[in-house]
């Protein structure tokens, strides 16, 4: 596979180096002098352009690439960068770093983005992750199909504690994806029995996710109303 990266700062680089490893083609472009250090990752090829200019991106023959990454610092660069890689070279999978969160909402298809990352959103996540037992998590958005991977802890008082998979009716539009159950990963077979504790990965439509929510997790009983002023007495 053939990856394009705009932006060969230190996430650029990074991302590079994990591709690289993988067996996958990387090229890292940057309209920066300083920023290409050819030494950092010498198996990727490297481009000194900008990558907002469609000079530069025939240059780096994007119509080949199977993958590209808008990586840069800078917000605004890599939504040019997603939508001319989108549009202009029919790139299949486009994904967008996101630095401001305030921005996420303009990284979406019609930007060209599949697959926004927001770093800030993404550490929050994984923070309530690792102390949420029976509120779902959305750890990462996708642009196409409005769908979000998303996580949830099974409390031990859930009613599907014990349950096999295939006997639960899902919401429509979600996915269980795998199942992390202590140190193992499983495949969610139909006849695997779901534990307590088990760590529930789902792609689902986001106007699901209350649904999944609702059927997964322990809710507390409805308080009684609180009665603000006291009750007159009876007459009689």
């Amino acid at each position: 596979m053939r990856v394009a990266i705009a932006g060969a700062g230190a996430v650029g680089r990074s991302i590079a180096g994990e591709l690289l490893e993988n067996g996958h083609e990387v090229l890292l472009i940057d309209k920066a002098p300083g920023a290409i250090a050819v030494e950092q990752v010498p198996q990727a090829e490297w481009l000194l352009a900008d990558a907002c200019e469609i000079t530069s991106l025939d240059e780096a023959a994007l119509q080949r690439c199977h993958v590209v990454i808008a990586a840069t610092g800078d917000d605004k660069v890599n939504l040019v960068v997603s939508l001319l890689g989108k549009t202009e070279y029919a790139v299949p999978r486009v994904v967008a770093r996101v630095n401001n969160p305030r921005n996420e909402w303009l990284f979406n298809e019609s930007w060209g983005v599949d697959v926004a990352v927001s770093t800030p959103r993404l550490m929050s996540a994984l923070v309530e992750e690792a102390v949420s037992v029976g509120d779902l998590v959305r750890l990462l958005r996708f642009s196409q199909g409005d769908a979000n991977l998303v996580e949830l802890t099974l409390p031990p008082e859930s009613a599907l504690a014990g349950t096999r998979v295939g006997e639960v009716e899902w919401p429509e539009d979600t996915a269980l994806v795998t199942v992390i159950r202590g140190s193992r990963v499983l495949t969610p077979g139909p006849q695997e029995a779901l534990e307590a504790g088990d760590e529930l990965l789902f792609v689902a439509a986001q106007a699901r996710e209350r649904q999944l929510e609702d059927l997964l997790s322990v809710r507390r009983e409805t308080e009684e109303p609180r009665q603000d002023a006291e009750e007159e007495p009876e007459e009689g």
